[in-house]
């Protein structure tokens, strides 16, 4: 339901239409001159104001001009006891959106002017909720990061969104490429137009031809219809192309020409097709080195690459990785209905110590496969992989990170708690290199079998 303000020196028209509105489920205040509805407006945001023209202290029009200037968004109607052509002219010229004369249909009149931006507001409303949930998924606000590197890089979308020129996305698999191009696009003037994504490397050349500039029918051996190229399908938007360091030598050259010309030929036709596209490359390849061996053209590179963009690996930024851990375990928690609450301090000084060769994608599956499995109410070391829990030097112990020292978490660690967890962790990684033999699990650890059962019914382990 709308906020409304309702203006009117006749406190008794303010009374009738408050009660009016109020009946119909809106929430309604009222000022009984021109001064008082500007100190409203002043210190409240209203939907719809309903003023009346003539008022002694400041008339409608005036107030009116006063609206646009504090809340241009807000929908103003001018009513008036003695309609003339001249009121109804300032009215026109000061922007109101209705002008109603005090009449014995005002009531109904104004109810069915509200009603109409009741309803506009409502679909305002759904847009952008629509609006904010696309971009959370595939715009600027998934993309989670606060180290001075991210931040960089969302000032850089921030300012080159707005362009249309070609960006070269770089940075190792996992590390969001796609993202960032989305985040680009959904910012940028192109937003309501395609965002198309090709993988430039899962397509054969032949293949990858007929994908992004289309064919005709008969122009090669199946084509049985003329097919719409990713260039024409992308008109008026962007176009991702991925791993684009894994192009062909000869697309690389059909592409070129493409860049530099704005235009396409589909397969079989003689006939050139205009385009306006927004190219967006990525690629996990140093392109610099495959320049230097021969294996991508010099020309293209700097075609495409005229705003670059790095993505730094995760363990270049491991300050997020507690950010990125919680976002992606409130994801999973809610999907899979699982009453998690948290990751044990154990457990996340281990993930931050980890190298996260898959970047953040490797991240993600971890903490997916992490909420699948735990059966508590944090996620603990026994769920972690491998390769995580015990560090890089495997099960016969965990070394310390490459620095030489363990990496402490932010807000601390508990110490008990974390040996504790360890202690367990090793004892499960024993019991199952052993296949569940107690005698072969304690020469694992190198202590006594007495021992052994002692930590064992400890922590309670079956």
């Amino acid at each position: 339901m709308a906020n409304i303000l309702i203006v009117d020196d006749e406190r008794s028209i303010c009374e009738l239409l408050e009660i009016t509105f109020r009946k119909d489920g809106h929430r309604v205040e009222i000022a009984t001159s021109g001064e008082l509805g500007r100190r409203r407006l002043e210190s409240k945001l209203f939907d719809i104001i309903i003023s009346d023209i003539r008022m002694p202290d400041m008339s409608g029009v005036d107030l009116l001009a006063y609206a646009k200037e504090v809340a241009p968004s807000t929908v103003f109607l001018l009513i008036t006891g003695v309609p003339t052509v001249e009121t109804a002219i300032a009215a026109i010229n000061a922007g109101a959106d209705r002008y109603v004369i005090k009449d014995h249909e005002l009531v109904d009149q104004l109810r069915r002017a509200v009603s109409q931006v009741d309803e506009n507001l409502r679909l305002k409303n759904e847009a952008g909720y629509l609006r904010r949930e696309l971009r959370r998924f595939t715009g600027h606000d998934n993309i989670v990061g606060r180290s001075p590197k991210m931040r960089a890089i969302f000032d850089l979308i921030s300012s080159v969104a707005p362009q249309s020129s070609r960006i070269l996305i770089t940075g190792e698999s996992g590390t969001g490429k796609e993202l960032v191009a989305r985040a680009v696009h959904e910012n940028s003037t192109r937003a309501e137009a395609p965002f198309i994504t090709v993988n430039c490397g899962a397509f054969p050349e032949t293949l990858l031809e007929s994908e992004l500039f289309g064919y005709l029918k008969g122009a090669f051996t199946g084509a049985n219809e003329n097919r719409q190229g990713l260039f024409q399908a992308a008109h008026g938007g962007t176009l991702f192309l991925d791993e684009i360091g894994n192009m062909s030598s000869t697309m690389q050259v059909k592409l070129y020409r493409v860049l530099q010309e704005s235009k396409v030929r589909p397969l079989g036709s003689t006939d050139e097709i205009d385009i306006d596209v927004r190219v967006i490359a990525a690629t996990n390849r140093d392109l610099e080195k495959a320049m230097a061996a021969g294996e991508f053209r010099e020309d293209l590179f700097y075609r495409l690459s005229v705003i670059p963009i790095h993505l730094p690996p995760l363990r270049e930024r491991r300050e997020e990785i507690p950010l990125l851990a919680r976002v992606f375990l409130e994801r999973f928690r809610k999907t899979m209905e699982k009453p998690i609450e948290g990751i044990e301090p154990a457990a996340m000084a281990q993930m931050e110590a980890y190298d996260w060769p898959g970047n953040v994608r490797e991240l993600e599956n971890t903490v997916e496969r992490s909420v699948a499995l735990e059966t508590g109410r944090f996620i603990s070391l026994a769920v972690l992989p491998e390769k995580i829990r015990y560090g890089a030097s495997g099960a016969t112990g965990a070394e310390p990170p490459t620095n030489g020292r363990p990496v402490l978490p932010e807000g601390g660690l508990d110490l008990e708690s974390y040996i504790r967890d360890m202690e367990r962790a090793y004892l499960l990684a024993a019991r199952e290199a052993s296949g569940g033999v107690g005698t072969r699990a304690a020469e694992l650890l190198k202590m006594s079998y007495r021992s052994y059962r002692h930590y064992v019914r400890k922590y309670k382990i079956t």
